[in-house]
């Protein structure tokens, strides 16, 4: 089976990597893609041997290239190059890691030419859900979730048409118990100190926010095709249970393994089989306890803003998501309070009308405007 890791220099790219070495003979690695991480890349085809690799910011570089040929690979350079990688016809399965917006072509890319997609990206759906799904019907590409929380959903799917409720599990990240006159002094390195999860930076801001679960409940809405109000966020401090199900019945299943991405990488990469992952398995007498209690919406209002989006329907999860994904890159800058981001989001959903998502072109305008209404917000802020 031919596997594209799309952000392979990132978390979930080594994850999956990991995951790939433990079943020598089942994958080969047919590309390995990163932003502008030249090193890092090289560095994982000096091990890998992939067939390509892409730098997709980087121009052409002839220095670069015969660098990585001494590895057997063929670099190529730029979006373009990603997108057709994502698409080529010798390549089975697309593993779609890149972080944020940036990863939204190469993910259409891959669906539109009927891949086996294997969704880390989760920005995709929450910008153009309703195209993705389309163009996946379509191809007849299939979609499966890594996100853990998306992935233990679909493990918990035994009667699709019997779902009351999706339950999305959250860690509170590492302010869930702050006091909340504390937030706004709050700095990067605290914000991204997850006390469950390694991430990256972005990611572990998001979940410091919450807004990480309101991308997460508008990426359920599509990937299950339940309504909103059937999509509920409950805090799970010790990140044991992914997320749980509920029937008409009143039975509920729930996904339990230790916090450790291996876990929904290998599910989805083995689907319908189970293949090792790596993960330590659960000590249940260790567990002393598994707590539930609802989001409190003062500490987390990126949480509401998310729901509001959801609902208000057409560009609105575009815009939400631009306006965090700016925010949260100047409060990693120094240039915007923790508390900020959530003004920034909430006014630039004020200040830019939400239009129908009727294309991709749509979406990436709407993307656009948002971005730069949230860097006026930010200026205006900081004079």
């Amino acid at each position: 089976m031919n596997l594209a890791i799309l952000g392979a220099t990132g978390s979930i790219g080594k994850s999956t990597l990991d995951v790939v070495a433990r079943h020598p003979g089942r994958y080969r690695l047919f590309a390995l893609t990163a932003n502008g991480s030249a090193d890092a890349l090289q560095a994982l085809c000096a091990l890998h041997h992939p067939k390509y690799a892409v730098l997709s910011s980087m121009p052409e570089n002839k220095d670069l290239r015969a660098s990585f040929a001494r590895h057997g690979t063929e670099l190529l350079f730029g979006a373009k190059a990603l997108e057709e990688v994502a698409s080529d016809s010798r390549c089975d399965v697309v593993m779609a890691a890149i972080v944020g917006a940036a990863g939204l072509g190469s993910t259409f890319a891959a669906v539109r030419a009927g891949k086996r997609v294997l969704l880390a990206n989760k920005e995709a759906l929450v910008m153009a859900g309703p195209l993705l799904v389309r163009a996946a019907e379509s191809a007849g590409a299939r979609l499966l979730p890594v996100d853990s929380e998306h992935n233990a959903v679909f493990q918990c799917l035994s009667d699709p048409r019997a779902v009351r409720r999706i339950l999305l599990t959250a860690s509170g990240g590492p302010f869930r118990s702050l006091a909340l006159e504390a937030l706004e002094a709050v700095t990067p390195a605290q914000a991204c100190a997850h006390p469950n999860w390694v991430m990256g930076r972005k990611i572990s801001v998001d979940s410091a926010t919450m807004m990480n679960k309101g991308l997460e409940v508008i990426e359920a809405r599509w990937l299950f095709d339940v309504a909103p109000q059937s999509i509920e966020v409950v805090i799970h401090p010790q990140s044991i249970v992914h997320s749980l199900v509920e029937y008409a019945d009143g039975s509920m299943i729930a996904q339990l393994s230790n916090p450790d991405m291996r876990v929904p990488i290998a599910h989805a990469l083995g689907y319908p089989e189970r293949i090792a992952s790596g993960a330590r398995p659960l000590d249940l007498p260790g567990i002393r306890e598994l707590s539930f209690e609802k989001p409190d919406e003062r500490r987390f209002p990126c949480l509401p803003l998310a729901y509001a989006a959801l609902e208000r329907g057409g560009t609105a999860p575009a815009l939400l998501n631009a306006a965090n994904e700016v925010a949260v890159d100047a409060f990693l800058a120094g240039r915007l309070g923790f508390t900020g981001i959530a003004r920034v989001i909430a006014d630039t959903l004020h200040a830019v009308s939400a239009t129908e998502a009727e294309s991709l072109e749509a979406v990436m305008a709407a993307d656009a405007t948002a971005r730069r209404a949230a860097s006026t917000q930010i200026l205006a802020t900081a004079a």
